[in-house]
């Protein structure tokens, strides 16, 4: 992973009367802190002498209820939208979530210095995001979203971590209902912004692709005026992104795209092709497997070309990339090949994964963990995976979960129904899974797990590796 986004620099201090111009709240009581504030935190359990807490308010807690318990760890100032009982500086806001963003929109102005990337996308958006990160962070000190910080308070929460030496942004936003990308654009003022595709993560809050791509498209609505806007030539919404983009200049990839790939070789675990851009054409070697990889670098070169990277860094940049945990991460063990993909998934990342699995040696096998987020069309959802992953090439296909029988009823409305195995938990398909690999001794076999974050799939993966 990129160094710079831990970097133990110490971060810019704010001052009592930043604080307050940030947020236009009050100090109750006029008692604010004398000295500086080196960071402002969210998490009780880590706050201490120096911080501010910003008490957030959510539907199952509320934390002003910890501000005796950081107070009593030497913490000396919170940030609150109620006056609390407690000998502290209280700095009063109208409400802490959007301080929150405040806060991040006003250290994101400090550094005028800094070029900024927002993308967005239902599948991808991750591994492109590290791509990124992997060519300008070669260039200049980058910061980079970590983990699922992508919302309306990971986005805030990521730009509080500004330094001054900092001269890219690569900030991953996420969207579970309309209006959150256009709120967290509005706070990273992106130079070059776009959404990688529309997909169906997330089907149930927006109630069809139509609402994810409204709003998706609100990431073009705070682009600066000589910014650029990033579009997926080669997505079915294309027509439609392409009527959100507001600024001039316009960088579209894919195929039929200003950028975009030739000559794909595909190969087990990596991927060889020409790169083709309005600068030039160069040959990529792409440390990652599947064709959605390869789209996947040609969004990140153009996001790059965006921001006047050259074509050369570029090259190097995607070669030395590197996934992220539980992203197509191949581990070897004895003859057998495990593949951990368990980060998260929906439909299409599921079908990808498949892909990368045909592409593997030996009897191959994919354990997939139900996909969330899919509302009342998950069955469905479910059903036309099933019926699709058992048509790969591939030999068994292993369901786990709720939705593991919607998908063993779509494996068999084809030829190829005995591939599929479903399981409605964890317990059940280990002795299954143990019994699959016994049966086909001593053949080598290649497994790849993946299934939504809830499912927590690397966990059946470990312990179907302590049994070897």
């Amino acid at each position: 992973m990129h160094t710079s986004t831990t970097s133990t620099a110490a971060l810019v201090p704010w001052t009592a009367e930043q604080l307050q111009q940030a947020t236009q709240g009050h100090w109750y009581q006029g008692k604010a802190p004398i000295a500086a504030i080196k960071r402002i935190l969210t998490d009780s359990r880590h706050a201490e002498k120096g911080d501010a807490f910003l008490a957030l308010h959510g539907e199952r807690f509320d934390a002003h209820d910890f501000v005796a318990q950081v107070a009593a760890q030497g913490c000396e100032v919170a940030i609150v939208s109620h006056p609390v009982d407690v000998d502290i500086c209280q700095l009063v806001v109208a409400d802490t979530r959007l301080a929150l963003g405040h806060l991040g929109a006003y250290r994101r102005a400090q550094n005028t210095q800094l070029k900024v990337i927002a993308l967005t996308g239902s599948s991808g958006k991750t591994t492109t995001k590290e791509m990124l990160g992997s060519i300008l962070s070669r260039l200049a000190p980058t910061l980079i979203t970590r983990g699922n910080l992508n919302n309306d308070l990971g986005v805030p929460m990521m730009l509080l971590e500004l330094r001054a030496e900092h001269q890219y942004a690569v900030m991953e936003l996420g969207a579970s209902h309309q209006g959150e990308i256009d709120y967290t654009s509005n706070l990273v003022q992106p130079h070059v912004a776009g959404i990688i595709n529309i997909g169906t993560a997330h089907l149930g809050e927006f109630g069809g692709r139509e609402g994810i791509c409204r709003a998706k498209s609100e990431i073009y609505a705070h682009i600066t005026p000589s910014g650029t806007s990033i579009i997926p030539a080669a997505d079915d919404f294309a027509e439609r992104i392409a009527q959100a983009v507001q600024s001039k200049q316009v960088l579209s990839f894919g195929e039929n795209g200003d950028v975009f790939a030739s000559a794909i070789e595909l190969q087990p675990q990596a991927s060889k092709f020409s790169l083709n851009t309005p600068q030039g054409i160069r040959t990529v070697n792409l440390p990652f497997a599947g064709e959605h990889n390869v789209q996947n670098a040609t969004a990140a070169a153009a996001f790059a070309l965006a921001l006047g990277i050259t074509l050369e860094d570029i090259v190097q940049g995607l070669a030395q990339a590197q996934g992220a945990k539980g992203r197509l991460n191949f581990i070897q063990q004895d003859k057998h090949l495990f593949i951990d993909d368990t980060y998260n998934a929906n439909p299409t990342s599921m079908r990808a994964a498949a892909e990368v699995l045909a592409q593997q040696q030996g009897i191959k096998v994919l354990v997939m963990g139900d996909i969330g987020e899919l509302g009342t069309s998950a069955a469905q959802q479910h059903y036309m995976l099933g019926r699709d992953l058992v048509a790969q090439d591939i030999n068994f296909v292993v369901a786990v979960g709720e939705f593991a029988p919607a998908a063993q009823e779509g494996a068999r409305s084809t030829q190829y129904g005995k591939k599929m195995q479903a399981f409605l938990n964890q317990q059940q398909a280990l002795p299954f899974l143990i019994d699959l690999i016994a049966t086909h001794q001593p053949q080598s076999m290649s497994f790849l797990f993946k299934g939504s974050r809830y499912t927590h799939m690397e966990t059946l993966m470990a312990d179907l590796m302590e049994t070897l």
